[in-house]
């Protein structure tokens, strides 16, 4: 947990306690599911959970803050950001049910009060949400269409309006045209790891300035 401690320094003993187990969990888990690649799994910390926390730098979440993962797959990035913003609320969702059941078994080890993880497509979710979280998902514009409507109007836990926050990679420009008012943090400005080298966070708050308004 080096470059975990390094980067959040502020980490309580309990929460890299955490962490630390969680090495353990999905080590294990992945003997027996394919939820990361072998070469993801042997660089863990880096890979998922410096690259989930990575939006922890950018957006700090006030109590009680509703967040939904959308694809979240074996838990990223939810799980990381439940373990350091333990009073948010947080509703994983992935299409695939062995990989919700994992997450749950892994929440439940952690004893994470703080989230809820469901097999269920994202577009039929019902709640409405302060934020939405996904890393590589789908392009910017389906998923506004495909959960925009999720990510409630009134803004009651942030000083940033509500919105969508995406952990994408690679050239984003053509994606992006359609919405003016996205914002993007280049990941390698913050970590020094090769991986984070053309990295980014998209945030796209409401209301959206796009092609579908």
């Amino acid at each position: 947990m080096n470059r975990l401690i390094h980067y959040f320094p502020e980490l309580t003993s309990s929460q890299i306690s955490q962490f630390e187990t969680l090495v353990e969990l999905y080590n294990y888990w992945n003997s027996k599911i394919n939820l990361i690649s072998r070469k993801d799994i042997n660089e863990i910390e880096v890979r998922h959970f410096l690259h989930s926390l990575s939006i922890a730098k950018f957006f700090s979440f006030k109590p009680e803050t509703n967040i939904l993962d959308i694809g979240t797959g074996g838990g990223f990035p939810g799980i990381p950001l439940a373990v350091i913003f333990p009073e948010v609320n947080f509703h994983l969702t992935d299409s695939i049910g062995k990989k919700i059941k994992v997450v749950n078994e892994i929440k439940n080890n952690l004893g994470l009060k703080n989230v809820y993880a469901e097999h269920i497509r994202s577009e039929n979710v019902k709640n409405s949400y302060d934020f939405i979280v996904n890393r590589a998902v789908t392009n910017m514009s389906n998923l506004v269409s495909l959960i925009g409507d999720k990510i409630s109007n009134i803004n009651n836990h942030g000083s940033i309006n509500n919105g969508i926050i995406s952990l994408k990679g690679g050239d984003l420009e053509n994606e992006l045209n359609p919405f003016k008012n996205s914002k993007i943090y280049q990941l390698n400005e913050l970590f020094d790891e090769p991986f984070f080298e053309t990295k980014k966070i998209v945030y796209l708050p409401i209301p959206y300035m796009g092609k579908d308004n």
